[in-house]
């Protein structure tokens, strides 16, 4: 036997795959156009490596619109799975993050709109796992959970696409142009919409003290 076939062998016998007889998946690695690109191609890994590099942006997103929800990881699934369904319609592959969200808040609210808000199945949540849906790097502290849970009781309350456009603009900290390209609608929409959600926020939060304080004095909503 010839050394180059002694090495061959050698090499599979110690391959995981070898001794399991199971057909590893190839993995992807390459920037987003030719992320996009391979996804259009069915390539074996490409799925998994779109997960692993948007994943948590995709469910940050996510918990800034809908807030603390135990069905924000059934929408997070649903993401990727619309995403891959559609991934033929990106035609430009660099906006593939941007697009991502756009595919994230249209989940969203469709959760949002199929249902009222069901606050009554928090009865039978108990606190560690209302834990594990606390929206992602926004609180640090027993006062700033609490700001938290009161900011989503009030937007609870505003109509659908004030909700929106506020958590994007104001939470997740998206510019004017990027709200409106993630919710697929004008400027000018977008700008009238948060006019209405501030408006009716700033009236509502100033009966709950663990917001009036924290936004006496804030100025943000000045900027459009």
């Amino acid at each position: 036997m010839d050394p180059l076939s002694s090495q061959r062998q050698t090499t599979n016998s110690q391959s995981p795959s070898a001794k399991t007889g199971v057909v590893l998946p190839l993995s992807f690695v390459g920037d987003d156009v030719a992320l996009v690109k391979a996804l259009k191609a069915n390539h074996p890994g490409a799925k998994a490596a779109l997960f692993d590099r948007y994943s948590r942006h995709v469910e940050r997103v996510i918990y800034h619109v809908l807030g603390i929800d135990p069905e924000s990881q059934d929408v997070l699934h649903d993401s990727f799975v619309g995403a891959f369904g559609a991934i033929h319609t990106l035609n430009d592959p660099k906006a593939l993050k941007a697009w991502l969200s756009r595919v994230a808040v249209l989940t969203a609210r469709k959760l949002l709109r199929s249902r009222s808000r069901r606050s009554w199945l928090r009865l039978f949540v108990d606190d560690a796992q209302e834990q594990r849906y606390e929206p992602v790097v926004l609180a640090h502290s027993a006062e700033e959970l609490q700001t938290v849970r009161a900011t989503y009781e009030v937007l609870n309350s505003l109509p659908l696409e004030e909700r929106i456009v506020f958590s994007l603009r104001y939470i997740e900290g998206m510019d004017l142009l990027e709200v409106a390209s993630t919710c697929a609608v004008s400027l000018a929409t977008v700008k009238r919409r948060i006019r209405k959600a501030e408006e009716r926020f700033m009236r509502m939060a100033a009966r709950r003290p663990a917001l009036a304080e924290h936004l006496k004095g804030e100025t943000q909503w000045q900027d459009h």
